[in-house]
């Protein structure tokens, strides 16, 4: 996260980045006391790790093509938008992949998950673009594929 916030903010300043890693190693310790993480935390998450990285990849397009698509729909309709709620089956197993399912929803524009179910997310669609189920099943079938198989 450290790397992330000094990549994003471009504050290069040495008494910044002392503050930085100070305050986050000082996180790490804090957590590692509470006993909130060990030393395994990466293999117990259950997420298959390369994978996760064709996620973030795969998921960072389709932010842009959800930006672009909610831009067009917004500037094409000064009368107004056809919001809607939909179900989003979800299927996964863990509750971090269920967790990733509706922050991946969220965070792409357009689309806000407001309700869990046990089998499936309550999403709120700006428009008939937004609303595309067969795009949000296409990303419930990528957040389940993450999931190792349990032996």
């Amino acid at each position: 996260m450290f790397g992330l916030w000094l990549l994003m903010s471009g504050l290069f300043k040495p008494l910044l980045i002392t503050f930085g890693l100070a305050s986050s190693v000082l996180t790490v310790w804090i957590a590692y006391c509470l006993k909130l993480i060990d030393g395994s935390l990466v293999s117990k998450s259950g997420l298959r790790i390369m994978a996760m990285i064709r996620y973030v990849f795969w998921l960072i397009v389709e932010i842009g093509k959800a930006d672009w698509a909610v831009t067009k729909a917004i500037l094409a309709s000064p009368e107004g938008l056809r919001q809607r709620l939909i179900k989003v089956p979800a299927g996964q197993k863990s509750d971090l992949t269920r967790a990733l399912f509706a922050n991946s929803i969220t965070i792409t524009p357009g689309t806000v998950c407001v309700e869990t179910e046990v089998d499936h997310f309550v999403v709120h669609a700006l428009d008939d673009a937004t609303a595309d189920k067969e795009a949000l099943a296409d990303m419930e079938r990528r957040v389940s594929a993450l999931e190792r198989e349990q032996r």
